[in-house]
């Protein structure tokens, strides 16, 4: 049969395993894998990894309204750079914000034609819109995000307690949390201290949201995700929470993952994020929890602003906008941890690939298997190079990953078997389709 590309490597990533194969394309997808060495191939990678293409689920676009601060463009030429061929755009930062049908229009338009890897959309839940919820899922958006705490921006205020479970009521649907509770979290004043900042927001915030949460999501029998873990004294609720049956997920991030607490530099606020980056002895427990399945998925949480909310030239924290950047570097970020940590590429590949894709239900993505999109990364995982931000693709070069060594390369993107180049092939995603 004559495929659109043959692709052969000593190390493809396949869902039951590591093995070499051969990987053939047809019409955008996957049609047989074939062992290693019996098909001719256009490209033969030796030894270096074949990978799904990365799902991220967690970026924020913030195009439109705030397009100085990303863009889809931009944000979309990162992920390929960084191995990741699909991501679900935040429904907030952006202007409208996702939660009408009006607000899913604006975003359609503006991502239309722009985009480089393939895009969907969350809706969002905020308070007086639990009417409007059914409609949005059924346009295709693939759940609703809520805050249980002020987001940042005044277009997306937080839920309730009792907000949250009439959103939960209105429709049978995936809710994603940003879990952390007002009353637990202090004021702070103008600072350069990152401990002062991360002491402002304690575990125990994450901890009595997450409680506040399970409890809800255990009244109406719906299903919820955790957002952006970083506490890990929250797993033993969530553990016991879906051994009790309640339907239950949690992601961490790989700044949570990769950076500690004590490595943070006062005044350096591009590490600022929410909840904070912790530890060294709770990123080891985050660690244990990812290893044990209790956090299934890693994904960016990529949340860039202009340099100036940074407040860069200040280092005040309590001033900074609250996100990390890192949606071009989480692959080489979290692989360098992983490997040091023992864990092998498969397990970053289940974790930042084939997890993310089936919490959205997007079983044609995230996986090298027959019938899948042919979403493919060929990844070398043994360079060491130094960050520069001047090699980034987002629209803003600031990372707190500058300056560190982190292990691998991304040799080349594949998006429905067509390399990502300088054309946007990527397709604007509908929950259910395939």
């Amino acid at each position: 049969m004559p495929y659109d590309l043959v692709v052969s490597s000593r190390r493809v990533m396949l869902p039951e395993g590591e093995r070499p194969a051969t990987v053939c394309v047809l019409a955008g997808q996957i049609a047989s894998v074939e062992p290693w060495g019996t098909t001719e191939s256009d490209l033969d990678l030796g030894d270096v990894a074949l990978l799904p293409g990365l799902v991220d689920t967690h970026v924020h676009v913030n195009e439109p309204g705030r397009t100085e601060w990303e863009g889809f463009a931009t944000a979309t030429r990162a992920a390929a750079a960084g191995g990741v061929t699909t991501i679900i755009d935040m429904p907030l930062n952006s202007i409208p914000p996702t939660v009408s049908l009006e607000g899913l229009a604006a975003k359609r338009a503006a991502a239309s034609g722009q985009c480089y890897v393939d895009v969907g959309f969350w809706g969002g839940a905020v308070p007086g819109n639990s009417l409007s919820l059914q409609g949005l899922h059924d346009a295709g958006v693939f759940g609703f995000k809520c805050f249980l705490i002020d987001s940042g921006v005044p277009e997306f205020p937080p839920l309730s307690p009792s907000e949250l479970s009439e959103a939960l009521a209105a429709v049978d649907a995936l809710f994603i949390v940003h879990a952390e509770d007002p009353s637990s979290v202090s004021t702070l004043d103008s600072t350069r201290s990152y401990a002062s900042f991360e002491a402002s927001r304690p575990p125990s915030a994450e901890t009595r949201a997450v409680a506040t949460l399970l409890s809800a999501a255990r009244s109406a029998q719906a299903r919820v995700h955790v957002l952006h873990l970083s506490a890990a004294s929250a797993l033993p609720l969530i553990f016991d929470a879906r051994r009790a049956g309640v339907r239950v997920t949690a992601e961490t991030c790989p700044h949570y993952l990769c950076l500690t607490a004590e490595a943070v530099p006062d005044g350096a606020t591009q590490f600022k994020c929410c909840p904070p980056i912790r530890g060294s002895e709770n990123r080891d427990a985050l660690w244990q929890g990812l290893a044990e399945g209790t956090i299934s998925c890693v994904v960016s949480d990529h949340s860039p602003s202009t340099p100036s909310l940074k407040q860069l030239d200040t280092g005040d924290f309590a001033a900074a906008w609250g996100g990390i950047a890192s949606l071009q570097l989480g692959l080489r970020a979290i692989w360098t941890e992983a490997s040091r940590r023992g864990h092998t590429l498969s397990d970053v590949v289940r974790w930042m690939a084939t997890e993310p894709a089936d919490l959205v239900g997007l079983s044609h993505k995230g996986r090298i298997a027959i019938g899948a999109d042919a979403d493919l990364v060929a990844f070398d995982p043994s360079p060491a190079t130094v960050v520069d931000p001047v090699a980034l693709r987002h629209r803003h070069p600031v990372t707190p990953y500058a300056g560190h060594t982190l292990l691998g390369e991304i040799r080349h993107t594949w998006l429905r078997g067509d390399p990502v180049g300088d054309v946007p092939r990527g397709r604007l995603l509908v929950r259910g389709e395939q």
